[in-house]
């Protein structure tokens, strides 16, 4: 028996999912006439309606109840509709790990994960609900922030994403449906030679040079930074960098670039530095590829910061 693509959609209630899900299924170059089914486990403001699941040769499941979504229930639904493409329409109140734990039936294979966000109210769930929400977004493949306008702050929305979901591709659409291909803008000017990383800017520059090196090649940076050198790093090797919050209390983690210093000993672990680097980007094992590599120009002591933690927002 062939596999079967599984098509997952994640998202609040009222974020486009559904509607994502009937442009996908009426889209016959993608479904190509084979025989689908759509389980849907939630109701939305938009309804499916039955002559265009009819005519996409798609049959719907409706799930109630998160307590019902087991390996087994799915098992059923394989056994009975036989289909060829399955699509899967989560709720977005339910915990994900629900949809993570479940045993899939043999020859289904999860092949794309998509989430949809409202614009309009993310920076609302973000202050309020921002564990939910980045829970929905977390193992998705792409990620579609729609309703989107000209005051959407599509860096701030692209920082938080990125820092729990690396791999995630970002596309942001219009009310209209069409694509808003706006330039992100970063809180500081990287047009001169030398620049100066405040804390609160620290994340969003680690984030737009990790991902986009080459625009700091040969650059000088500036940034407060607390000092990882440990006995077992390898010598003429330390790294500078912050603890970052990514979604909660339970997520910091450290975020910090790599940097060749003959003399890294002189420097203490766990010690707050200011440091001003050129970056340059070479080829390093810690990225398993080519990445920004930190060369002091100068390094003097410094005290810890009233808040030692930086943030991607």
């Amino acid at each position: 028996m062939q596999e079967i693509p599984v098509y997952l959609f994640t998202g609040f209630m009222d974020s486009g999912k559904t509607t994502l899900v009937k442009e996908t299924l009426s889209d016959e170059s993608f479904t190509e006439g084979d025989k689908c089914l759509l389980i849907c486990c939630e109701d939305g403001e938009v309804e499916y309606e039955e002559a265009e699941l009819k005519k996409a040769n798609t049959t719907l499941v409706m799930v109630e109840k998160e307590e019902d979504f087991t390996g087994d229930f799915l098992k059923e639904l394989q056994a009975k509709y036989l289909p060829e493409k399955v699509f899967i329409e989560y709720n977005g109140t339910w915990e994900m790990s629900t949809l993570l734990e479940t045993e899939l039936p043999k020859y289904w294979v999860l092949v794309q994960s998509l989430a949809t966000v409202d614009a309009t109210t993310f920076d609302m769930f973000l202050a309020n609900m921002r564990t939910m929400i980045m829970e929905q977004l977390f193992q998705s493949d792409v990620v579609i922030f729609n309703r989107c306008d000209d005051s959407t702050d599509k860096g701030k929305y692209r920082r938080n994403v990125k820092a729990l979901n690396r791999k995630a591709q970002l596309v942001y659409e219009r009310a209209d449906g069409t694509l808003d291909e706006r330039p992100e803008e970063l809180p500081f000017d990287i047009s001169g030679d030398e620049i100066e990383i405040t804390d609160a800017d620290y994340a969003i520059w680690y984030m737009d040079c990790m991902e986009n090196p080459k625009k700091y090649e040969g650059k000088k940076i500036s940034f407060l930074g607390l000092v990882y050198n440990p006995d077992k790093l390898k010598k003429g090797i330390f790294v500078p960098g912050r603890f970052a919050m990514t979604c909660c209390v339970e997520d910091v983690t450290f975020i910090g670039f790599k940097c060749k210093y003959a003399d890294e000993d002189t420097i203490p672990h766990k010690s707050w530095i200011h440091i001003t680097a050129e970056v340059h980007v070479e080829f390093a094992r810690e990225y398993k590829g080519k990445g920004p590599v930190l060369y002091p120009v100068s390094i003097t002591p410094a005290e810890k910061p009233e808040d030692e933690l930086v943030y991607f927002s």
